[in-house]
């Protein structure tokens, strides 16, 4: 078996949730490796929104969509991913894919924010369908410190569980700061659950 990166395991926990032919988001389309992933499982009736703010970002995207015969399948958006709301409905999309971080490749001084990822991670989930899932993968050490995945971890430990299950895996025999799978199940709201003390809602 091949060695199992952060962006496989994603993908394979993904799989498992997400309906064929929907409606995805690669929040940060990057060389474009998620929203092809994205692609291949919507096929001809789903489609995929990608957003990034870099140029290079969407012409790497766009060479291996082509490549692939499938860039019909996707929308790339020149965009910061905290605006996605701009460009897609509440309750629209079934599943969501963030790689935090740097454009691998690219200019390592932009990155991914706690401040932009958490606020992206809020637009998110208010796009969410209930029962969509969203997956997150968090980096730490070398350029992109520490402040990123301390900060959306927090505030993921704070989401209202009445409304969503927050799920963080770590990569347990690995040194040197390993990348954080993070997964968010949105779940339908109990009508009679009682408010969660210290909690922020999972979406609008």
């Amino acid at each position: 078996m091949n060695r199992m990166t952060i962006t496989s395991w994603c993908h394979e926990i993904m799989k498992l949730y997400l309906p064929e032919q929907g409606t995805y988001v690669d929040a940060t389309m990057g060389n474009g490796h998620d929203t092809l992933f994205l692609c291949q499982l919507a096929g001809k009736q789903g489609h995929v929104y990608a957003f990034d703010i870099q140029q290079t970002a969407l012409e790497h995207t766009k060479a291996l969509l082509e490549k692939e015969g499938i860039q019909d399948g996707a929308s790339l958006i020149l965009d910061s991913h905290v605006n996605m709301g701009n460009y897609l409905a509440p309750k629209s999309v079934d599943g969501m894919l963030f790689n935090c971080g740097y454009l691998p490749g690219g200019d390592h001084s932009l990155a991914t924010t706690p401040e932009t990822t958490i606020k992206a991670i809020e637009v998110g989930l208010d796009l969410l369908k209930e029962g969509g899932i969203m997956g997150i993968c968090l980096y730490s050490g070398g350029d992109t410190g520490f402040e990123e995945k301390k900060r959306v971890l927090a505030y993921l430990q704070k989401l209202d569980p009445r409304l969503s299950t927050v799920i963080v895996q770590e990569y347990h025999n690995r040194g040197n700061h390993p990348p954080t799978p993070v997964f968010i199940l949105k779940d339908q709201p109990h009508q009679n659950a009682k408010e969660i003390p210290g909690s922020v809602p999972a979406y609008g």
